[in-house]
């Protein structure tokens, strides 16, 4: 009995010993060969791959022609999913390459070889006798190109194949361009689907199931041969794919020369960018763009940045891009957008980073717009049954107002929307959002991390000046394949008892929003119509906080004109394969404030106080300096590259703006701007202010 635990270990060491053993090295396994015994793996894997080649096989009449007697030679491997790589094929026909290769990549997957029960890689090299033959095929025809191995070096390990554009079936954003929302929402906006489209951007995986962008997109490559060639006209500049990665880089561009025939000068924007996209596995995507810029555009939208930048530190807002400094007769911005995606759930998508998000289906939006400058922000969409929930907390900035070190102070908003396919063709959407600010002495505010949905009752818990609430409705109705309508209903604040009075209190601050879509307009294949309406009330969005307005980097976080306006516009646009134009109408009443301190205080400017308010009834839009406005624009252009949506195009934009009286912040201008353009097209312009 003492030599048990002796006789134990050593029967134990001789059973891991042999089960060691039985590890040390398996052969890429058949479905057929899965019951053989060991000692015949090799063997039966041999006859199998035999056996598939000479069925598929089929001669290349050239061989027969020339009486070709000779040899090929296949260089192959398993890789460790199971799956047949062919990595070099050397025979003297070309033709005889591709049949060869042909039978190779039809192979079907395989258990891959082990080595100690870890699966590896195992290569091979195959001489075959042409004409082939039985004969052809001998026990020594698959020759072993070296042992497999449990160790191989890291830069062995790596392993890359033919780029196959995974980016198009991934949770990168599709970048916010509406030329290419265009193209795939129509497919969306169709009866019964399931799709939520008012939350922006989309990601890639969400259009996937109505747009397959990437049999759209290599349909229009040219058969490029030159490497500048594919890269220009088709591909990204960079672009690798692993086993279990894959990125691109490209170098991006916004270069634009042009004419305000009003000033009567040159205008230009000359932007440099370098462009990052990669996904880490199936589930981590990362998404990167560094611009830098220089430009000079049209003389009203040059006044506009100037105004809402900081004059005691020389700074300005660049509309839509952010804050820059005077650079020559223009201006210099820098701009850094950039996230990460993880799809933590087959219903649940996270984001963390720097960028825009846009909420609504109409081409303006009342509730969150992509046109005021990016911001940091950290993002969950929930989608189960017939719902998507989406929640943004963003990072916001006051260029006006600055920390004792210099920094801008920061605001914090939270957003909520919640969108509802009631049935095949209606959707409703609740809409809530939140801005408020840490103070000294109450520190940051959790109650507004909280996801839940009307943060009303947060707001009025934790006191009345914590923080400033937005909440509003929307809908979209289905009425045909390509007949849509919309809508949005913002309340900032409402008095029912103030409407029944009818004395137009300043109170009631709201906006609404209607429209219509017609894609295929009039059975023509993409040719797209659109009508909108929007207005909003003075006062709607401002705060008597300065840091709680409606704003970022000074510019409006919804409609960009900001309060106090009633505006009707017609859109048009129309895509025939790479050549795309589009038509942009817009007239509208407007009231401006009178004088750039905002006091009185008529209810346009975000960054006004409402304090500071002209009267607390009788209010009605287009009080103040009272404007009629028209815009026109028209774009034709070419894609250049449908992989980075690279355009060269042309535009002509008239603005016209009739002011009652003529200030130093508003007058009589009308504005004609010619402008020819070179742009990786990865967000909106927007110049219908």
């Amino acid at each position: 009995m003492k030599f048990l635990p002796v006789v134990l270990v050593f029967f134990s060491f001789v059973a891991s010993s042999q089960n060691f053993i039985s590890k040390t090295e398996n052969y890429p396994t058949f479905p057929e060969c899965k019951n053989v015994l060991k000692a015949e793996q090799e063997h039966c894997f041999k006859e199998q791959l035999k056996s598939f080649i000479r069925l598929n096989y089929k001669e290349p009449s050239v061989i027969a022609s020339e009486n070709f007697k000779g040899l090929a030679t296949v260089l192959f491997e398993v890789d460790k999913e199971g799956v047949f790589q062919v990595l070099y094929i050397n025979s003297e026909y070309e033709a005889l390459n591709e049949e060869l290769g042909r039978v190779f990549n039809a192979l079907p997957e395989i258990s891959p070889a082990t080595y100690n029960g870890a699966p590896t890689y195992a290569q091979y090299r195959m001489p075959l006798q042409i004409p082939l033959t039985e004969s052809s095929f001998t026990e020594d025809a698959i020759q072993k190109e070296k042992p497999l191995k449990s160790y191989q070096s890291e830069f062995d390990n790596i392993k890359t194949k033919d780029f196959t554009y995974p980016q198009y079936s991934s949770g990168l954003n599709i970048p916010l361009s509406h030329e290419l929302y265009n193209r795939f929402t129509v497919n969306m906006d169709k009866i019964g689907t399931n799709a939520h489209t008012a939350s922006k951007p989309f990601q890639y995986r969400e259009v996937e199931p109505y747009y397959d962008m990437k049999k759209e997109n290599l349909a229009l490559f040219y058969d490029k041969e030159s490497w500048f060639g594919k890269k220009f006209f088709n591909e990204n500049t960079v672009q690798i794919q692993g086993e279990n990665y894959w990125f691109t880089f490209d170098i991006a561009a916004d270069l634009q020369v042009g004419k305000d025939f009003e000033e009567s000068y040159t205008t230009y924007n000359n932007t440099r960018a370098g462009v990052l996209q990669a996904g880490l596995g199936k589930r981590l995507n990362l998404f990167t763009a560094i611009y830098e810029s220089q430009g000079k555009f049209a003389g009203y939208f040059n006044d506009l940045a100037i105004s809402r930048g900081r004059n005691d530190t020389f700074q300005v807002s660049v509309p839509g891009r952010g804050i820059g400094e005077p650079f020559k007769d223009g201006f210099d911005y820098p701009v850094v957008e950039g996230y990460f995606a993880y799809q933590a759930a087959d219903f649940l998508d996270i984001q963390f980073g720097r960028g825009k998000n846009f909420i609504g289906d109409g081409y303006r939006s009342l509730f969150r717009s992509d046109t005021p400058s990016p911001n940091a922000y950290f993002k969950m969409n929930t989608t189960f049954w017939k719902f998507k929930y989406t929640n943004i907390w963003s990072s916001l900035r006051n260029p006006n107002t600055s920390t004792d070190g210099g920094a801008f102070l920061t605001k914090y908003m939270a957003t909520h929307y919640l969108s509802f396919n009631v049935n095949k063709r209606l959707n409703i959407g609740l809409f809530e959002t939140v801005l408020f600010e840490s103070e000294p002495n109450r520190g940051f505010d959790w109650n507004f991390i909280n996801p839940v949905l009307f943060y009303n009752m947060a707001e009025y818990g934790t006191g009345s000046r914590s923080g400033k609430s937005i909440i509003g409705l929307s809908y979209k109705y289905k009425w045909t394949n390509q007949i849509n309508t919309y809508g949005q209903l913002i309340i900032d604040e409402f008095s029912v008892e103030e409407v029944r009075a009818g004395n137009k209190s300043w109170r009631n601050k709201f906006g609404f929003q209607m429209g219509v879509k017609y894609a295929d307009a009039f059975k023509v294949n993409n040719l797209f119509l659109q009508l909108e309406y929007n207005q909003v009330r003075p006062y709607t969005y401002s705060h008597n906080t300065l840091n709680l307005h409606y704003t970022n980097d000074n510019q409006p976080l919804a409609h960009l004109w900001g309060a106090n306006f009633r505006e009707l516009l017609l859109i048009t646009r129309y895509k025939k394969d790479r050549f795309y134009g589009h038509a942009k109408f817009i007239f509208g009443e407007r009231g401006f404030e009178t004088n750039a301190d905002n006091n009185p205080f008529y209810g346009t400017d975000l960054l006004g106080d409402e304090r500071l308010r002209i009267a607390d009834e009788g209010i009605a839009i287009g009080q103040g300096n009272r404007a009629n406005f028209y815009y026109g624009e028209l774009e034709a252009g070419f894609i250049v590259n449908p992989t980075t949506n690279l355009k060269a195009y042309v535009s002509l934009i008239h603005r016209n703006l009739d002011v009652s009286q003529n200030t130093t912040l508003n007058f009589d201008r009308s504005t004609t701007w010619l402008n020819f353009g070179f742009r990786t097209d990865i967000f909106n312009w927007y110049y219908d202010y």
